[in-house]
This record gives structure tokens, C-alpha cells and sequence, in this order.
């Protein structure tokens, strides 16, 4: 690099000389930070050193200055981002499962260059810590941005859906069709990516897993089903869909102990009526999608829960407990 252009770049330099290597506990000389601009061919003295610190104060670096024994230390005392939220983020990236194990691992050593080098240990530590399963597709990523834009511009799409056989190869649904959807919303359920979709076909909304939605483009046509979707309530429509399987929407009505007001405030949200029975129990009527993975977790939730209406879900749970007792027998 001509010296020259560095003397320009002098105070980016200085910039990125703090950012990286100073924080809250760690801090450099005067005549460090001299030799850490020499590494980048720029030549700096004390006086002139000390007036650049003052100009990147005075653009908002928070540069503080202690003694040190005989020395003045210099650091870069707050960030955009404090460590805690750095964790927090980490955490968020290395738990989601839609995120691959490698594009984790960028998303992470990104993170890691918003805070020094000592504090990218500690978030490097973190990461170490987690062993949880991933995604196989490594499309994902860039999934979610195609259907984003898809939204933004009110275009259809069309995509091919796959699943996992037993080789663990990917294999294409209804034999590689191609499915035209509407895209409305993304939804979070159950640390999974889920796309919204209206499908002309059906003439209803469905939804899809969005790190098994493979060769995504964006069509020309805008999207349909603009007044259905104003009319969804999607936080409501979420709730219903126990692992976002689908099944026919059913008003159920769950008698439960009282200790159980808690989980059913967590997933169905404070909105829902509990409407004591006795000192001991209370019913409630709620909206859900009647799949076995509904049954699944009304089964999970043990003694303190019971489906008693309609007799269609009552029947449908004593036909799955009879399944399972043949199937364990």
C-alpha cells in the first residue's frame, strides 16, 4: 500500500486498532497503538496521536484513558453491541435449526469481529458448548432471502419440495412436481422456518417447511389470495398447528387440572378463556388443526388433561390409544 494512502486511512486504522483489541478490560499504550499503525505502514507520534484519538471521540467512539503504573492505557469502553447480547446472538445462530452447521459457523465468526479478540473467546467458548442437530440444506439461507423478496414484491413462486428416505437422500414429493404458491408470512414453529402460502389450487392457505423447499424462483404473476390472508389470524392459525402439522381446524374443548393454566397460557397466549369446573379443574375451548400430533401432546401432558368434546376427538383419541396399545403390545 502507498505510505501515502495509509496516512489517509490513518484514523479507520486507529478505528479498527481499538475495535479489535481493546474493551472494558483490556487497553493499549500510546506507544502500542504508534506501533500497531506502523504494521499497517502509517507513521504516527505522540502529540498527533493523541489529537486523532480526541477526532474519533468526537465522532462518538467511546475511547477512555486510565493509568496503568507508569503507563496511560487506552480503550474502547462501550459498542454497538455489549457482550451479553453478543452470547445471546451466538446462542440464537448455533441453536436454530434451519441454519446449517457451516453457515453457523460463518454467521458466528461474524459476530465474533463485532467484539475484541479477548471477548471473542468467550463467545467462541460458548459456541462449544452446543451439540444440537442441524439442517442438511444448505439452501436455507438463501431460501428464507428469495421468499422475503418474493413478499416484498408481491410475487408468486415455484419450488420443489423434497423429504429425507431411508438413505438419507433427498427425495422429491408428489415425484418433482413443481408447486406455484402465493407466499404471505414466515413463520418460527418449533425452532423450524415455515412459509405461508396460498395455494390456488386448494383455495386455501398451507404451509411449508422452508429448509426442505428446494429451486425457489420468483414468477412474474403477483400474488392471489391478498383478501383471505387479511382476514387470517396468523398468530392464532400458528398456535393451532402442533408442529405445524395440518388437519382439519376443530373447536376442542380440554378439561384440565389447575396446574395446568400455566402450559395453557404458554401456547395458546393469555387471549383464551379458563372457565372453572370445580376448586380442582377448568375447561377450555380452543382452535386446533385435529392431527395425531395434536393427540400426541394432549397424551404427553399426562393425568391433568382431557379432550371431552367433540365426540369426533374423543373417538379420535381412544382410536390412537388403541393404536399405540398395539402397537407396544
Amino acid at each position: 500500500m502507498a505510505k501515502g494512502r495509509s496516512q489517509k486511512l490513518k484514523l479507520l486504522y486507529l478505528a479498527r486498532i481499538l475495535m479489535a483489541e481493546t474493551d472494558e478490560e483490556h487497553g493499549l499504550s500510546a506507544q502500542e497503538l504508534i506501533c500497531r499503525l506502523e504494521e499497517y505502514e502509517i507513521t504516527e507520534d505522540r502529540r498527533t496521536l493523541y489529537l486523532d484519538l480526541e477526532e474519533l471521540r468526537h465522532y462518538g467512539m467511546d475511547i477512555v484513558s486510565e493509568q496503568a503504573g507508569r503507563n496511560v492505557l487506552y480503550r474502547l469502553a462501550s459498542r454497538e453491541f455489549e457482550l451479553p447480547e453478543l452470547k445471546l446472538l451466538v446462542d440464537s445462530v448455533q441453536s436454530a435449526k434451519f441454519i446449517t452447521e457451516r453457515k453457523s459457523r460463518e454467521l458466528i465468526a461474524k459476530l465474533e469481529t463485532l467484539a475484541s479478540r479477548h471477548e471473542a473467546k468467550k463467545l467462541h467458548r460458548q459456541v462449544l458448548i452446543s451439540g444440537r442437530v442441524k439442517t442438511m440444506n444448505e439452501s436455507i439461507y438463501y431460501n428464507v432471502d428469495k421468499l422475503h423478496t418474493a413478499i416484498g414484491e408481491d410475487k408468486q413462486i415455484r419450488f420443489q419440495y423434497f423429504q429425507w428416505n431411508v438413505k438419507k437422500e433427498m427425495e422429491l414429493r408428489h415425484g418433482g412436481a413443481w408447486y406455484r404458491i402465493s407466499p404471505w408470512a414466515l413463520v418460527w414453529d418449533d425452532e423450524y422456518y415455515y412459509l405461508i402460502g396460498y395455494d390456488p389450487q386448494g383455495r386455501q392457505f398451507k404451509h411449508y417447511r422452508v429448509d426442505k423447499m428446494l429451486h425457489i424462483s420468483l414468477s412474474a404473476e403477483e400474488r392471489e389470495g391478498r383478501e383471505l390472508f387479511q382476514k387470517l389470524d396468523l398468530p392464532q392459525y400458528s398456535r393451532g398447528l402442533f408442529g405445524m402439522f395440518g388437519g382439519e381446524k376443530t373447536m376442542v374443548t380440554l378439561e384440565c387440572e389447575n396446574q395446568m393454566a400455566a402450559v395453557m397460557i404458554d401456547r395458546f397466549g393469555k387471549d383464551i378463556i379458563l372457565r372453572p369446573t370445580d376448586d380442582s379443574h377448568f375447561q377450555v375451548n380452543l382452535p386446533v388443526s385435529a392431527s395425531e400430533h395434536f393427540l400426541g401432546w394432549v397424551i404427553g401432558l399426562g393425568k391433568g388433561v382431557r379432550i371431552t368434546a367433540p365426540p369426533s376427538m374423543v373417538d379420535a383419541m381412544r382410536d390412537e390409544i388403541a393404536r399405540l396399545t398395539e402397537q407396544y403390545r
